[in-house]
């Protein structure tokens, strides 16, 4: 969704930072495959959200030995700092349309506004 939005106002300032997070990411969890990497980074925020929830209920539940808690574990990380670095990116889009549309505001009806 995010790429999406940025894809259209042709602003990527917060969709690299998402991608750099999604990849500093995937360079901590070693304990999981190239593909799933690849899956999770994939996510939007809502996937992502959606599947940090249900790992959360796995662990919660119980019943689980100490290697499948560490891999729900490892996998609730990298889902969490995938919906984080989404939300970054949205966070940074919001900052930089508040601050031009201020800027646009202190101009407004200013000869040089006029001559843009």
């Amino acid at each position: 969704m995010v790429n999406t939005a940025a894809e259209n106002t042709g602003d990527t300032t917060g969709v690299n930072q998402a991608d750099q997070n999604a990849s500093a990411t995937q360079a901590a969890l070693s304990g999981l495959s190239a593909d799933e990497k690849d899956r999770i980074a994939s996510l939007n925020y809502e996937q992502a959200r959606d599947e940090l929830i249900q790992t959360v209920q796995k662990l919660e539940s119980g019943g689980l030995d100490l290697d499948q808690s560490m891999r729900q574990w490892e996998i609730g990380e990298a889902l969490a700092r995938r919906a984080q670095s989404l939300l970054d990116a949205v966070r940074t889009k919001l900052v930089t349309a508040q601050e031009q549309q201020a800027s646009a505001g202190t101009a407004a009806g200013t000869q040089g506004n006029l001559e843009r």
